[in-house]
């Protein structure tokens, strides 16, 4: 029983940052219907950012420990937040209006354009966060271990998720974004800008995926510039499982699928935890190609 706890801890752990990434597919795929393999790097970049910012604000000491880890996110968030609305305005939008297959060939070329820059800037070995920049606390709770970058891991990424649910669905910019998603003309017809929200999509989404990679970047420590597209596949799996273009289901999908993999990892093999993504991917797209929640777009007819 105690492996059990401590199993789902950690897929509570590593499944909030899933869903966090999933969240940038979900949302861009609603609005536009466009697969965004580039989210991933977007991710990846978000995790260097914070590694460049951690090394630096904590090496200098001028700020607590906790005031550092939110200045680092924030900034990590917005760093990429502004590469997100970049790559939407030279890559995406001249080809708007072609076919979803050119989409994402250019998708995939800014993905390996990204992971390039990357291994330019930050060089192609293996970086690794400061052991110092998270405190080594650890608690212990009826015989289940839990750390401290567990707890924060899983109270940024609630706190961001729930945070993004109120936004789109109680305020009025959320329901311009909830109506674009609908149909594009009919939202310009009732006076909505469709360019400023497709901006906005791609501010959310890259910023949410650079909270998750710095979060993952202090929980494992170790970088490298191709862990985008593996996280970023497992977090496509976690939309695909909740139901693309719905943002609960992308919460719900990426929860699920940590879970799923860290009792897998616990119960038969760490080596094979990999592999349970892809089969749960595999068995979906066979038997549940919706979601667990359903699917969230409309089609024109």
């Amino acid at each position: 029983m105690a492996l059990f706890i401590e199993q789902l801890v950690n897929g509570l752990t590593v499944g909030a940052v899933y869903s966090l990434v999933a969240l940038g597919y979900t949302m861009v795929y609603g609005v536009m219907r466009m697969i965004n393999f580039a989210h991933g790097d977007f991710f990846m970049i978000g995790s260097y950012l914070g590694f460049t910012l951690v090394s630096s604000a904590l090496l200098g000491g001028a700020i607590p420990l906790w005031a550092a880890l939110i200045v680092v996110v924030v900034l990590s968030m917005a760093g990429v937040a502004i590469i997100g609305v970049i790559v939407e305005r030279a890559a995406y939008r001249p080809l708007r209006r072609s076919s979803r297959l050119t989409a994402v060939v250019s998708a995939i070329g800014v993905s390996i354009f990204l992971q390039n820059a990357v291994m330019l800037i930050w060089g192609p070995r293996y970086r690794a966060y400061p052991p110092w920049s998270v405190p080594s606390i650890t608690w212990q709770v009826g015989g289940i271990y839990i750390n401290f970058m567990q707890v924060l891991i899983l109270a940024v990424s609630f706190g961001l998720m729930v945070a993004l649910y109120l936004f789109v669905q109680r305020t009025t910019v959320g329901a311009a974004i909830r109506a674009t998603a609908i149909d594009h003309d009919t939202a310009r017809l009732m006076g909505i800008d469709v360019d400023q929200i497709i901006r906005l999509i791609f501010l959310i989404g890259p910023a949410l995926g650079a909270a998750a990679g710095v979060l993952l970047g202090l929980y494992y420590r170790q970088i490298h510039f191709t862990v985008g597209w593996t996280y970023g596949l497992k977090a496509f799996t976690a939309a695909i499982m909740g139901g693309i273009g719905n943002i609960p289901g992308a919460m719900v999908g990426g929860l699920l699928l940590g879970i799923l993999e860290m009792l897998g990892a616990g119960y038969i093999s760490s080596a094979w935890k990999d592999v349970f993504v892809f089969l749960i991917l595999i068995l979906l797209l066979m038997f549940r190609p919706t979601g667990l929640l359903g699917e969230r777009i409309a089609e024109k007819v």
